[in-house]
């Protein structure tokens, strides 16, 4: 039955993009049909065909392995600090429990250096063509964006450099494109975090996270072309344009800079979340209090927390997807959560709801791990924003303007991710890894 309700949730979240679409009359059913189909048949070959699961399951023990990997300088560097929980090293001394700054973020810089090395010796521009190339045939889209839709499966707010050139001549829709796919996918480099963290209590993750990341690159061209029809002609418009990259002069050099800009991205994390969540704890304060008489007055007993708030809101989208009922609030509580305090903590909640056996359904856990795979929030609005209206000052204007409906749009993708993952599911399958 879940399933079902799973295969409907994609056609109402479509629906609710079309209500929010700025040009209902000039949308482009060719992107969204061959958008939806190529989802189906990905999460179909993953989840119920032999061949595809075992591809699945390489995947998810090839990224394991990588990442068993990264902690080698993690624990030389931090000793016993750098254990997770209930392991000991080779001189017998146990874990102090789970540490996101000392276990878990160090890892980042080894994956954008591998990123960085694999870009040098041409495997990622090699792959993101492959990509770049069946979005543009299929989907008779831009030649840019369909380039920079699939360096974002990749790669993070950096993937716009690969379309630098024709950044000035992109249109809004383009541009809501961009900034949408950005925002619903995961950087390797950042994956690899998220993998850490749940790993123990969901051993497929990596596989789940992988999947989920190449499955929101076209939802996110689906849900930006409703809410942000194309009214112009783009440019390259079903064209195939080969990726800009400025190559560094050695292998050593990509090592190196790609390294540094991973130490960048662990501050950048670092100062979100010791930011936002010190926002929310006083916001918390501020309106438990208000909260605590509404419930005496009214008899109706509420979570009065933000993230209790923004759960309320996103609990029927869980549903939507999915989601079993008894299970479905608890999820919409960390949907609600990764808008204001990124997926980071939300996926450190998650495996806290795993671990503590919370959960009634697996599938919930399924179906959580690809809702909240993406950067879709307030804090990466500003950064994608930002961060493309630096590459093309004289269009700040324009990207500004559609830079809101982009996060909604990329909020939208995660949800129909889920729901794509959720068609296919079944309490049975092997990629549950248990």
């Amino acid at each position: 039955m879940y399933n079902l309700v799973s295969f409907a949730g994609i056609f109402i979240l479509m629906a609710f993009a079309w209500l929010l679409s700025k040009d209902r009359n000039v949308i482009n059913w060719r992107v969204i049909i061959w958008g939806t189909a190529l989802q189906l048949i990905l999460a179909l070959f993953i989840f119920l065909v032999p061949a595809g699961s075992k591809a699945f399951l390489l995947v998810n023990d090839a990224v394991l392995q990588v990442l068993d990997s990264a902690t080698a300088g993690v624990r030389f560097l931090f000793g016993r600090l750098a254990l997770p929980p209930g392991t000991k090293n080779e001189m017998g001394e146990e874990s102090l429990g789970f540490i996101l700054a000392f276990q878990a973020l160090p890892t980042i810089i080894f994956f954008a250096s591998l990123m960085g090395l694999l870009y040098y010796i041409g495997v990622m521009p090699w792959l993101i063509k492959i990509f770049s190339r069946a979005f543009t045939k299929l989907m008779k889209i831009s030649g840019a964006e369909s380039l920079s839709v699939s360096s974002n499966i990749f790669v993070g707010v950096e993937a716009n450099m690969t379309v630098l050139p024709y950044l000035s001549k992109m249109t809004r829709s383009e541009f809501c494109t961009i900034l949408a796919a950005g925002m619903s996918t995961t950087a390797s480099s950042v994956l690899a975090l998220y993998v850490f963290i749940l790993h123990k209590n969901f051993p497929t993750i990596a596989g789940h996270l992988v999947s989920a990341s190449i499955i929101s690159a076209i939802g996110a061209i689906v849900m930006s072309k409703i809410i942000m029809p194309e009214t112009e002609t783009p440019e390259t418009l079903g064209l195939e344009i080969t990726p800009y990259y400025q190559k560094e002069s050695s292998a050593m050099e990509a090592i190196i800079n790609n390294a540094n800009e991973g130490v960048k991205m662990i501050a950048g994390i670092i100062a979100l979340l010791l930011a936002f969540l010190g926002i929310v704890a006083l916001t918390d304060f501020l309106i438990g209090g208000v909260g605590i008489r509404l419930n005496s007055l009214t008899g109706i007993q509420m979570d009065w927390t933000l993230k209790g708030l923004l759960g309320y809101l996103c609990y029927p989208f869980t549903l939507i997807i999915g989601v079993p009922p008894s299970d479905a609030f608890e999820i919409s509580k960390l949907v609600g959560e990764r808008a204001v305090l990124t997926e980071v903590k939300s996926y450190q909640d998650l495996a806290v709801l795993l671990s503590s056996g919370v959960l009634h359904d697996p599938r919930s856990a399924v179906l959580a791990a690809y809702a909240l795979n993406g950067f879709a929030h307030f804090a990466s609005l500003a950064i994608f924003v930002g961060g493309t209206a630096a590459l093309v000052p004289k269009r700040s204007s324009d990207i500004s303007a559609v830079g809101f409906r982009a996060l909604i749009a990329a909020t939208l993708a995660c949800f129909m991710t889920a729901a794509v993952a959720g068609t296919f599911f079944t309490g049975g399958s092997i990629l549950l890894g248990k």
